[in-house]
């Protein structure tokens, strides 16, 4: 047996878990029909197959109609969803691995004109400021409803096959009784005194633990401090442990510390990049400490090293490493192989839950098979056929190509204008708090080595250099440059630069100077930051009714925080129409998209940020040589079938383009365009 403490079983009441890592309750969003089908499945089988002892699905599933689903939940108040239960605790079993599930109500975490168009409900007036709807305070029939809707839930889930199932009592309903912030009731349920707050709670519990018996695994997830002034203290936090400990029906405690009713509060409740590692750790092992129960905690531990030192500490039981997940579903079986060094890192972009809160899917900046496992595979296989194949630009969407491509067995060769791989990826972690990012590109370098990839560094590639090799594809990953030019009709602007320029430190940010930032999204933010560091007035500007609608909530967060103390100022809804010279100065014109309105501001400086143009000058040269024009099979494509047209029977080898040799897109889009060209190559 290993001695590494991550490695040792656990003891939870009757189950035993084979290892100390797991997964939190999250929800990926990837229900159909409020039902977790052959997707949701798949995702979470994967990291079952892989070693994770014990998967917690669901990030609330909803029990009562009157909680619709924020981000496109498990429907837990139908029992159509209890065969779709035991398909998806089935396939982790097969695997060793044990399956629990949240269960909520979401209260006023949510809105009400979806679903059954129902009211939300709580236990006060105010509204969340995430979600915005103002709730309906329960009444006696509403509390009575609602806890039998969660025993009727946890008996489905247990129907279903499920190991056990966590109470959610961490933003959501049961947490707004048991908050003296959120709680306004008078009576048995209402603010008057922690055991009349926590009474809802512990209703739902016993109703709960009576449906199910005493051999089924009940476990709550509670805030045990908001961090707030006015909310639930540490020394409260502790004395509601105690509390539900000593009713007997808990089996363990996953803690949280702090509030999750805006996106600030959320984010450092699950901190981002740049943010400090495992921040609740050792709350958590006071709570572990004060209890004797069982406790589990997930809050940025995104390493294995954070994990052992969990476990090793004697401060959690169960280490949750769910967005590490996400970026590498095989971390335990990694571990177990001595393979550590391998693991590809989380490097806390967050794209997964920005995504979840804005309406998407879960999906992993870097690891474009996640969430996708029915059809993009974790573990690329050889192909039967050895090929030769040349790809231009070492940014994320080349080197992906480069590692897929090694790993099916083909001879891979990268040419790189820079003297560094890592492309737009290198811009961005010129930012301290961004530095991670550069993981993305050091993990794909390491794969590559390990793979004997070759590379030709300061080699602006001509169409001679990419023939002169004879390959049988080539791949244009060449990026793209900064768009300079203004809205349709205004054509390039003059006098003004890039946030290429700032981020790069080719210019100096002085004086007065305009960010305007007509694509919404991240390197506009940045240079505005950067320039505010360094001194510079600043204003962002934008022609959008909000500021960067591309940069969501949580990685918003650290940007307005550090905008705001530097007293940046934002406009939205201003249009930059031209620049002209007047004197030592730059005069901007600057209009409207909502009126003929138009004014004149100087400025020192202008940058602009309006994404990319393709750097496709070599992929037009190499066109008349390929055997398929350039042309990608959109069809085979989708459903990552290889690429088979052949327009030029004279042609010598395949071309493609993919990431912003294409079109100004993002990082996780060049990898996954990499990921599904290359992987059935």
């Amino acid at each position: 047996m290993s001695s590494d403490p991550l490695l040792q079983p656990f003891q939870l009441k009757h189950l035993t878990l084979r290892n100390r890592v797991m997964t939190t309750s999250h929800e990926p969003a990837y229900p159909e029909d409020g039902m977790p089908k052959e997707r949701y499945t798949a995702y979470h089988a994967e990291r079952a197959k892989a070693g994770v002892a014990l998967t917690m699905t669901a990030g609330s599933a909803v029990v009562s109609r009157d909680s619709p689903p924020s981000f496109n939940n498990v429907l837990a108040y139908k029992d159509e969803v209890v065969p779709w239960i035991r398909q998806l605790t089935d396939a982790c079993h097969d695997h060793g691995c044990a399956v629990m599930i949240q269960l909520t109500h979401l209260g006023r975490r949510t809105g009400w004109n979806k679903g059954d168009w129902l009211p939300s409900i709580s236990s006060g007036p105010h509204r969340e400021p995430a979600h915005r709807a103002f709730a309906k305070i329960v009444e006696d029939w509403d509390i009575a409803r609602v806890i039998a809707d969660f025993a009727d839930a946890a008996e489905r889930m247990k129907e279903g096959g499920m190991d056990g199932v966590e109470i959610e009592a961490y933003g959501h309903l049961i947490d707004q009784f048991w908050s003296p912030l959120t709680n306004a009731l008078d009576g048995p349920y209402g603010a008057s005194s922690l055991e009349t707050r926590m009474r809802f709670g512990l209703d739902i519990i016993d109703a709960v633990r009576e449906r199910v018996g005493p051999d089924f695994i009940v476990g709550i997830r509670y805030t045990a401090d908001e961090a707030a002034k006015g909310g639930i203290t540490p020394e409260v936090g502790l004395e509601m442990a105690q509390v539900l400990t000593a009713t007997g029906k808990i089996d363990f405690f996953n803690v949280i510390r702090g509030r999750v009713h805006s996106d600030p509060a959320l984010t450092d409740v699950i901190p981002l990049q740049g943010m400090a590692s495992a921040p609740h750790l050792d709350f958590a092992g006071a709570v572990r400490a004060a209890t004797g129960l069982p406790t589990f905690h997930a809050a940025r531990i995104p390493d294995v090293a954070t994990a052992r030192h969990a476990i090793s500490a004697g401060l959690l039981d169960m280490v949750g490493m769910t967005r590490a997940h996400m970026a590498d579903p095989h971390i335990v079986r990694k571990v177990m192989e001595g393979r550590e060094d391998d693991i590809r890192p989380c490097v806390g972009a967050t794209y997964c839950l920005d995504r979840i809160y804005q309406g998407g899917e879960a999906l992993c900046i870097h690891n474009a098979a996640t969430g996708r496992e029915l059809q993009m595979p974790q573990v690329i296989t050889p192909s039967g056929t050895r090929r030769k194949v040349v790809i231009v630009g070492a940014g994320p969407g080349g080197l992906e190509a480069a590692r897929v491509c090694a790993e099916r067995g083909h001879d891979v060769t990268v040419f790189e204008a820079a003297d560094q791989p890592g492309g737009q990826i290198r811009l961005t972690a010129q930012s301290p708090r961004k530095r991670e990012m550069i993981g993305i590109i050091d993990w794909r370098m390491a794969q590559c080595a390990a793979r004997d990839v070759r590379f030709r560094f300061n080699t602006y590639a001509e169409g001679s250099d990419v023939t002169a090799l004879a390959p049988d594809v080539a791949i244009i990953a060449t990026g793209g440059l900064p768009n300079l030019e203004l809205f349709e009709t205004c054509g390039e602007a003059a006098h003004v630069i890039s946030t290429w320029d700032i981020l790069s430190g080719d210019v100096k940010p002085a004086g007065r100077v305009l960010i305007y930032d007509e694509s919404g999204d991240n390197p506009g933010l940045q240079a505005a930051e950067m320039a505010a560091e360094a001194g510079a007035d600043v204003e962002v500007m934008t022609p959008d009714r909000s500021i960067a609608p591309e940069v969501m909530g949580m990685n918003l967060t650290p940007y307005l925080r550090n905008l705001q103390r530097f007293g940046v100022r934002l406009t939205v809804a201003e249009r930059l129409l031209g620049v002209l010279r007047d004197g030592n100065q730059l005069a901007a014109t600057i209009g409207t998209d909502y009126s003929d309105f138009t004014k004149v501001q100087h400025y020192d400086q202008v940058v602009v940020n309006y994404g990319t143009r393709p750097l496709d000058d070599l992929y037009f040269d190499l066109r008349d040589g390929s055997s398929n024009g350039g042309q990608l099979d959109h069809d085979a494509f989708i459903a990552v079938r290889p690429q088979a047209l052949r327009v030029n029977p004279d042609g010598a080898y395949q071309l493609f383009r993919i990431g912003d040799a294409v079109s100004s897109r993002n990082t996780h889009a060049a990898i996954y365009d990499a990921l599904r060209l290359c992987h059935v190559m």
